[in-house]
């Protein structure tokens, strides 16, 4: 019976208690939700529309590629490129000059354990990027490119896609040419 009263008399004790913690909770919790609408108000005078935001990103961006050690890269730069530049500076990546048909040079950065494959692909990153960047065609066919064309160096094909540049001779600075193929008969 005595348990009884003293549980009465806690749970009592705990609901008049309770009832002041509860008050207090509310109160608290008025002034953060308070603080939290003038914050809000602050952010929304402050807040810049998405395009204004992208062009302040695009000014700096312009600013920094004017670095002498990005100057070479364009104005809507991507990270792999700079990652490209960064370890051409490093020596940890050679450029190879690729001579189109046309007389244009591609300028294609390959690290220096670089496989003919992996060259191929650059170039394709390459091409990719510049026609994003020109608006030319929308669509190359890359099977039908490797199958038409191949890459010489020094008169020598390079028809083994797993032999590394090294292997060929190819180092930092050097011109491929990317040569028709002749049909046999």
């Amino acid at each position: 019976m005595e348990e009884e009263q003293r549980a009465g008399t806690a749970a009592a004790g705990a609901a008049e208690g309770g009832q002041s913690v509860k008050d207090e909770e509310e109160v608290k919790e008025e002034d953060v939700t308070h603080t939290a609408t003038q914050g809000e108000e602050e952010e929304d005078e402050d807040a810049l529309p998405h395009s204004e935001i992208l062009d302040i990103f695009e000014e700096g961006l312009a600013r920094l590629v004017q670095d002498p050690l990005l100057c070479d890269l364009p104005i809507q730069v991507t990270l792999e490129e700079v990652n490209s530049q960064i370890a051409l500076e490093y020596g940890q990546a050679m450029t190879v000059r690729v001579l189109k048909a046309d007389g244009e040079v591609m300028p294609i950065v390959v690290v220096q354990n670089a496989t003919v494959l992996d060259l191929k692909k650059a170039i394709r990153r390459f091409m990719e990027l510049k026609q994003q960047r020109e608006g030319g065609v929308k669509h190359i066919s890359w099977r039908y490119v490797w199958r038409t064309y191949h890459l010489v160096f020094q008169g020598e094909k390079l028809e083994d896609d797993k032999m590394r540049l090294k292997d060929y001779g190819i180092r930092n600075r050097d011109e491929v040419t990317f040569m028709k193929r002749l049909r046999k008969k």
